[in-house]
């Protein structure tokens, strides 16, 4: 995939400052323990960008040239391997670091990143929260724990997908899903995400994932289309085993 040429624009609009403003303190973790004046000179930093759905972001092996806090929105982290094979592995959302490398002195992207729909962020130059941090020492103790929550929750699906069975371990993830990505409607939480890229999450095949799927629809715990799976009966599905 080609790297993303998008364009950036400064946060110029008062109303649109105060609301990004707004969201981040209360939904980013990367602000927490920052006073509002400091979060305040940081953001003022930010340019803003708006991300078309499947627009890519950056890619694996790019170098990291910025840092992104998504305000809505989700983005998929992609992996591909030494033969070609692609795995789908965390999803940001509103309030997350896209790019949690932007704050390390990792220098190039360990994996690809995509937009799943259209995403509102704020976005800062690499060396920009660099010096950043070096003024907010709270900034990088902020980033170290993001990269733990990070690591926390693969090393839960990895422990997943080697002592559950599929039924146990699909429910989960789903429930996870819902969570972290889920838009709320009349009939539940819908998860944007197709069948091949739900089976590279637990570690199966995309026939099992749509067979099991289909046997829940039936029983009307979830709904399912072409792209997306709306969980219906959150309460059934983590009583699955």
């Amino acid at each position: 995939m080609m790297e993303s040429q998008f364009s950036i624009s400064p946060l110029v609009d008062p109303v649109d400052r105060i609301e990004a403003t707004r969201r981040s303190l209360l939904s980013s973790s990367l602000f927490l323990g920052v006073s509002r004046r400091d979060c305040a000179r940081i953001l003022s930093a930010a340019v803003r960008r708006t991300f078309a759905r499947h627009e890519t972001l950056f890619t694996q092996g790019q170098e990291v040239r910025n840092l992104i806090l998504l305000l809505s929105g989700t983005v998929k982290h992609t992996q591909v391997s030494s033969d070609g094979e692609e795995a789908l592995v965390r999803i940001c959302s509103a309030g997350d670091i896209v790019c949690v490398q932007g704050l390390s002195s990792i220098g190039c992207h360990t994996c690809s990143g995509s937009a799943t729909e259209q995403c509102r962020a704020l976005v800062w130059e690499h060396k920009q929260m660099q010096n950043y941090m070096e003024l907010y020492p709270r900034l990088g103790v902020n980033m170290t724990r993001i990269l733990a929550a990070q690591l926390n929750e693969l090393e839960e699906r990895y422990l997943e997908i080697a002592t559950e069975r599929l039924t146990r371990r699909l429910a989960l993830l789903l429930l996870r899903l819902s969570r972290q990505m889920g838009k709320q409607s009349e009939t539940g939480s819908q998860i944007l995400l197709s069948r091949e890229e739900i089976a590279q999450m637990t570690g199966a095949t995309v026939f099992s994932v749509s067979r099991m799927l289909s046997r829940w629809s039936e029983q009307g715990l979830i709904l399912t289309a072409r792209e997306a799976v709306t969980v219906c009966n959150p309460v059934m599905l983590g009583l699955m085993n």
